[in-house]
């Protein structure tokens, strides 16, 4: 299985006319957040996969397109927020949270701790459902904002949330994908805390599973 995971940042990398040779075969899509819609309508529409989730970011709002329709939310995409969906053919259940630390005048998809806590709160039953039904509460969860103390700065916008981390330590996610910092360079992007990997998918990474474990990288496969 792989999934191509993007967020924050458009990159030409992505937004080329040989997408699909540049990829590879995408099994399932998923937006951390701060992208145009635009650029998502590209990405879901080359990737001709009917799977894509996302979460809205802090800077995410409404478009029009170029023929005057008015986008609320990304077309062809699924909103994660406060969701758990299983994904059959893939055996793969995904949850998400949207939006970042408040830090400025502006309410939409920036949130207190307790905000966040609370919003987190939804998805518990979703979970114990989950675990009931396929024996286990979750593989991967989706986020724009990091968890607290891992890939996060020390204050003000760029603060991890500590129920992201709490979620981690009771549910044990396969993955955590993130974006909101951006990371250059040598910056950490890639951390193993327990049994999850925690990814800062800023701009993209591709993810393969398969039975010999998981994949993560910036991988440019052909064919």
């Amino acid at each position: 299985m792989r999934i191509l995971a993007i967020s924050d940042e458009v990159t030409d990398a992505l937004y080329h006319p040989n997408f699909q040779q540049l990829t590879g075969d995408i099994d399932l899509l998923v937006s951390c957040g701060d992208l145009p819609y635009g650029y998502m309508d590209f990405i879901v529409t080359q990737a001709r996969v009917a799977r894509a989730v996302f979460v809205h970011g802090n800077h995410d709002r409404s478009m029009v397109s170029a023929d005057g329709e008015r986008w609320a939310d990304p077309p062809g995409w699924t909103n994660l927020d406060r969701r758990v969906v299983y994904f059959r053919e893939l055996d793969l259940i995904v949850a998400g949270l949207q939006g970042s630390i408040h830090y400025s005048g502006e309410t939409q998809y920036q949130y207190t701790e307790r905000e966040m806590a609370g919003r987190a709160l939804k998805l518990i039953p979703q979970l114990l459902v989950s675990r009931a039904r396929t024996g286990r509460y979750l593989d991967i969860l989706v986020t724009h904002a990091p968890a607290q103390g891992i890939h996060d700065g020390p204050r003000g916008a760029h603060q991890g949330f500590p129920i992201h981390l709490r979620l981690i330590r009771r549910f044990e996610p396969r993955l955590f994908l993130h974006g909101h910092n951006h990371r250059y360079g040598q910056e950490a992007w890639h951390t193993r805390y327990l049994q999850t990997d925690v990814v800062n998918v800023h701009p993209y990474r591709t993810i393969d599973i398969d039975a010999d474990g998981t994949t993560i990288g910036r991988r440019r496969r052909h064919g």
